[in-house]
């Protein structure tokens, strides 16, 4: 087939969208109903059990299981790097990701200990975006492909999936996409991202004023808004994001340039990142007004604005430690202890 033949245009990926199921009612119910039997004050565990009771509604089952965790890092360059809003060269996206596959990154580290498979994903390096402030950064059809790409991250055997990016100049990216879903300046969503000075923070601010009023035209449309301000790495996330809505499987977030790509599916339809939760709130300052406007309260707040899926990775025990909870304590009657009412 040709390319034309297998990748999928935006109406496709629209009726997809328009077809994803919702979370598993009675699962969730019947999570919650165990929540209130088990050896503890009922609702003592907090978020953790919420945390439970969202994994038992996504898989679809009321004892969730998370044994197979992914950490998916998707990776690609962008052409706005050449407007001088990185404090690295877009070759430092190649050097990390042979770094990911030597083991040193800290993403590797971090996969290790909480018992996480990683997995890098490319998209074409040497092939950057356009540089949106001369026009749009992708056509349709390498945006679609892109999508469909990270859709690849999914398969029915995981029980979660945590998402992250590498891209130099990906903040900007993600700042440009926030400011075209959810307005304000661009001052309001930009932050340092790898370390720019004041004068670097100016020209991503610059850059990302430049791209809204040459396409000013995609305004409105979230999957336009990918295309023109996006970049490979971050269609890829939105594919991933849909892909496992379509496989019931729960996803954890990284970063802000993470769920500034999820934020996508956010402008087409807040339900649509339900099955979401996010790793951690990033050091960069318009996280947490994205956040806010998500309604998305992060797990952790380690000061971290690393990306590469680090903070994501990092939530997982929390998350695994919550279904452990629910599935494997013990009841009040199976332990024999007296319940609030004494029996």
């Amino acid at each position: 087939m040709s390319d034309q033949e297998t990748t999928p245009t935006f109406d496709e990926i629209r009726a997809i969208i328009a077809a994803l199921p919702g979370l598993d009612a009675g699962a969730a119910a019947a999570a919650r109903a165990k929540q209130d039997c088990l050896t503890k004050p009922q609702g003592s565990l907090g978020r953790l059990e919420e945390l439970a009771t969202w994994m038992a509604a996504w898989q679809g089952r009321a004892a969730p299981e998370l044994r197979r965790a992914r950490v998916a890092v998707f990776a690609g360059n962008h052409g706005v790097v050449a407007q001088g809003v990185s404090a690295f060269p877009a070759s430092v996206t190649k050097q990390m990701v042979a770094n990911f596959s030597a083991g040193g990154a800290a993403v590797n580290q971090i996969c290790g200990v909480v018992d996480a498979e990683l997995r890098v994903y490319e998209l074409d390096l040497d092939s950057p975006t356009l540089d949106f402030t001369t026009g749009p950064a992708m056509e349709e059809e390498d945006c679609a492909r892109a999508m469909a790409y990270g859709m690849m991250a999914v398969d029915a055997n995981l029980h979660l999936l945590a998402l992250g990016e590498m891209g130099i100049g990906n903040t900007t990216s993600g700042a440009a996409l926030c400011r075209a879903l959810f307005g304000g300046t661009a001052a309001d969503w930009v932050g340092r991202g790898t370390g720019v000075d004041d004068a670097g923070v100016q020209r991503k601010i610059d850059a990302i004023e430049a791209a809204i009023a040459r396409n000013a035209a995609a305004l409105g449309d979230p999957l336009e808004i990918l295309r023109c301000f996006g970049g490979y790495e971050l269609a890829a996330i939105v594919g991933a994001v849909i892909a496992a809505r379509l496989a019931r499987t729960p996803v954890v977030l990284d970063g802000y340039t993470c769920t500034a790509a999820a934020a996508v599916l956010f402008a087409i339809d807040p339900g649509l990142l339900e099955h979401c939760v996010v790793g951690h709130c990033s050091a960069e300052p318009g996280h947490a007004r994205l956040l806010r406007t998500l309604g998305k309260v992060p797990l952790l707040d380690y000061g971290m604005r690393l990306g590469e899926g680090s903070g994501a990775a990092l939530a997982i025990p929390v998350i695994r430690s919550a279904v452990a909870c629910l599935t494997g304590m013990a009841t009040f009657e199976q332990a024999g202890v007296s319940g609030r009412d004494g029996a």
